[in-house]
């Protein structure tokens, strides 16, 4: 079973524990922002449709999509970093002598 790409895990020997948890979260950040624009073009691009499934606001409601992209870029940060941070507490050396 391949926990990492090679070369990670070594690179990580001897960081501390805020290092090392912030080079395994960086990726679900950058993958959570893209998904988030993403959605939010096609929001706005399906303003149309989602007219008539919209009751007491407008499609193009600011406050709306604020609250919203707040709620979802709250979620992929904790969904990156709650792994992270079980990560970070793991020995490397134990680690790489499992690979």
């Amino acid at each position: 079973m391949k926990i990492a790409k090679p070369g990670v895990i070594g690179g990580l020997l001897g960081a501390g524990l805020g290092a090392a948890g912030g080079a395994i979260a960086d990726g679900g950040d950058g993958a959570g922002k893209g998904a988030l624009l993403g959605g939010l073009a096609g929001a706005a691009a399906l303003t149309r449709l989602m007219a008539s499934l919209l009751f007491g606001t407008s499609p193009l409601d600011p406050t709306t999509y604020a609250l919203v992209s707040l709620g979802l870029v709250s979620i992929a940060a904790l969904a990156s970093y709650v792994p992270a941070r079980g990560a970070a507490h793991v020995d490397p050396a134990i680690v790489l002598r499992g690979e």
